[in-house]
């Protein structure tokens, strides 16, 4: 009984033929398998810890050891498999905090590699269902320690790691964008910035009724996400009139300033209706601004934005009928590996709906919330003490050195963790007070909030730019994949969008050469400075005027687009 339910919960994964534990080989040295447990009755339906013990120890004696990635617990104790383990977690459903990858793939390097290892160690990783956080470190160490393609990566992990026909191992927008991301930190001296990061504001066009908006990131070394701010009516700007047309975007899975792939002019169609379950058609949304009322300041690179589209029920109830996010890097949409870890201070990311992050990991995201989002981002200029921070430097340790390992989650609460921030799904919820007003921060009905416009073509005002206000967002090297402007807006006067000045990174690669690697904070903190007084940088957008100057609930003026 216990291994035909077993068999159930494994599902679309493949089951080793000898030991009959839901695990795999990716290769020699790396092994994949669902988190084992210890207690009942989760025992009976996952891999029982000593089963899989017993089949290590059988297989490869002492030399084999476990990395576990679960924020919500691991399910038994680090005793029951010898202290051999390694805790880097972080929630399901979700990509690691890029500051863990390093140390990540460094550990596992020193565990097979290391000058006083046995040739026939292996590496045991595994998350809940050892796929998608399991993938994603597995392919990761593949692609920055072994050399592998970043194709040729996820499809091994696939082949061996699913049943044919059930769909990739790793299947996860923003999971996959973070294996490219590995990628390019591996061809670029694997040199990781860390820094603190403003969300500006959030650009929408098709936005619907009853979408609520939140900024998120990581907290608690990973182990925790953090809703930093949530939109409501008073920080909306609404732009009335037709809906414009929208620029086409880069790849589903990765941003529309990342160098790594073509663009595509079919990928994306902004929808005038949509139908909806019960067969009607439903109305394209607005296009809308949302500028905070306060500044929202990240505390690293990761940000994520949250999506939940409700409607109203009766009786204290509301329907949740769409829910997606997506996860974003501010050092790597920067271009930080390319320019020697001087990441841009400022940029703009920006995803179309079906190429956001459904719900648990599926691509299930219920009905359309809106057609496409920009996020206007900076790097912070102070923190809580009003006093700039400068940026944190972390490299890959090298080999024989310490590598850092982070705090593990209780492994009792493994299968009691109901982290509000991954158990988001469609169906009725209880109605809390600030409902009424976040929602209405999508509401095109009757809130009598957005403040009235005169201008004739102000749905232009919503265009994917700079945090300052610059027309330009990069979609690769310099002076590639700029939007164009149509023949519409030609007939208004606005000129083509020129490419800017690409950036001269020789003075800054010198400075590093000269200055060593520790120094490079130091080196980042200057190039600031400018930007942090308020002073133009061309080499970095070349802005007109600060994005932190925009008064919320104000359209720009013509002449200032």
């Amino acid at each position: 009984m216990a291994s035909i339910l077993r068999q159930i919960v494994a599902g679309p994964r493949q089951k080793h033929p000898e030991a009959g534990l839901d695990l795999c080989y990716v290769t020699d040295k790396i092994i994949a398998t669902s988190g084992p447990s210890s207690t009942f009755p989760q025992r009976a339906y996952r891999n029982p810890t000593d089963a899989l013990v017993k089949f290590l120890d059988y297989k490869h004696d002492t030399n084999w050891a476990i990395w576990e990635f679960r924020a919500e617990g691991t399910g038994y104790p680090d005793s029951e498999v010898y202290g051999r383990i390694k805790h880097y977690p972080w929630p399901d459903h979700h990509p690691p905090p890029f500051a863990l990858v390093p140390n990540i793939v460094a550990s596992m390097r020193e565990w097979l590699k290391g000058t006083d290892t046995n040739p026939g160690r292996v590496v045991v990783v595994h998350c809940k269902a050892g796929k998608g956080r399991s993938g994603t470190a597995a392919c990761s160490y593949l692609i920055s320690e072994e050399g592998w393609t970043v194709e040729d990566a996820l499809f091994r992990f696939t082949t061996r790691r699913m049943r044919s026909g059930f769909g990739a191992g790793v299947s996860i927008p923003s999971q996959l964008r973070w294996v490219r991301y590995v990628d390019r930190w591996t061809k670029h001296q694997k040199l990781y910035v860390e820094r603190q990061i403003e969300v500006v504001e959030i650009q929408i066009w098709g936005l619907r009724d009853g979408v609520k908006v939140a900024v998120e990131g990581y907290v608690d070394e990973g182990r925790t996400i953090k809703s930093f701010h949530t939109f409501n009516r008073f920080e909306r700007v609404n732009v009335d009139g037709k809906q414009q047309d929208s620029t086409p975007l880069d790849s589903p899975n990765i941003s529309a300033s990342s160098p790594s792939l073509p663009i595509s002019d079919s990928q994306f169609r902004s929808e005038e209706t949509q139908r909806t379950a019960s067969g009607g058609l439903e109305a394209a949304g607005s296009a809308v601004i949302f500028h905070p009322a306060q500044p929202i300041v990240l505390p690293t690179n990761d940000i994520r934005i949250n999506l939940e589209r409700r409607n109203k029920a009766t009786y204290g109830w509301t329907m949740v009928t769409s829910v997606a996010h997506v996860w974003f890097n501010a050092f790597f949409e920067g271009q930080g590996p390319e320019n020697h870890g001087i990441a841009a201070t400022d940029g703009v990311f920006e995803i179309a709906w079906d190429a956001m992050d459904g719900i648990k990991g599926s691509a299930r995201k219920g009905t359309r919330a809106l057609d496409r989002l920009a996020v206007v981002w900076r790097v912070a200029d102070t923190v809580g003490n009003g006093k700039p921070e400068l940026p944190q430097i972390i490299t890959e340790p090298k080999e024989g050195e310490p590598v850092p390992e982070s705090k593990a989650a209780d492994w009792k609460s493994a299968e009691h963790s109901n982290l509000a921030a991954i158990s988001q799904d469609l169906g009725l919820r209880t109605a809390t007070p600030v409902s009424p007003n976040v929602s209405k921060a999508s509401s095109r009905r009757g809130s009598g909030t957005s403040p009235p416009h005169s201008e004739k073509h102000h749905s232009l005002g919503v265009k994917a730019r700079g945090p300052s206000r610059e027309e330009f967002v990069s979609h690769g090297g310099a002076g590639e994949g700029h939007p164009t402007v149509t023949a519409a807006e030609q007939d208004l006067g606005i000129p083509e969008v020129k490419s800017p000045e690409p950036i001269d990174d020789s003075e800054g690669s010198t400075k590093i050469k000269d200055v060593g690697l520790g120094n490079v904070a130091s080196v980042v903190g200057e190039m600031q400075k400018p930007w942090r007084e308020g002073k133009s940088d061309s080499k970095l957008g070349q802005n007109k005027e600060s994005s932190k100057d925009h008064v919320p609930g104000q359209l720009l003026k013509e002449d200032e687009r």
